[in-house]
């Protein structure tokens, strides 16, 4: 037997699925204020699979973001998608940056219904889906925020 290494205690890339609205909350917690560009958001119509490719803030850093804030690219994907629309967006503007408030979903026919992406700017991405079916992973190695700030939401 070894002693414990402090490079053991490191925590390894996020990689969660949500298959109900509890796990959803989870994840929309972690996604909150990631951010990404209008380029890097694609629906795969035959596969019913919409994704994005984030740059996520760390809030699960805890005390320590706000001395080192962090971020990480993370693939969001959703699956059993049978429709995506889209509001308060210009879908034309390739420079867009998009930025995640909140992810909900307003229950149809059980188990269908609609995730709902929320983001800032009164834009909206909404999902039809057959049930929830989400993932979140991470991609890359986290890295400094170039903000070096913790996002902030006043009330």
């Amino acid at each position: 037997m070894t002693d414990a290494r402090f490079e053991d205690g490191r925590e390894a890339p996020l990689n969660l699925g949500a298959l109900d609205t509890e796990d959803l909350k989870v994840i929309a917690s972690l996604t909150q204020d990631a951010v990404f560009p209008i380029t890097e958001m694609k629906w795969d119509r035959p596969a019913k699979r919409f994704g994005l490719l984030l740059n996520r803030f760390r809030w699960e850093e805890g005390p320590a973001r706000a001395v080192s804030p962090e971020r990480v690219q993370s693939v969001l994907a959703f699956d059993m998608v049978t429709a995506v629309a889209s509001s308060g967006i210009d879908r034309g503007d390739k420079d867009l940056i998009l930025s995640i408030l909140d992810i909900s979903f307003e229950a149809g026919e059980s188990p269908s219904g609609d995730v709902l992406l929320t983001l800032a700017g009164d834009g909206a991405i909404r999902l039809k889906v057959e049930a929830i079916e989400a993932t979140l992973r991470d991609v890359t190695k986290p890295y400094n925020a170039p903000s070096g700030k913790t996002p902030n939401h006043p009330d």
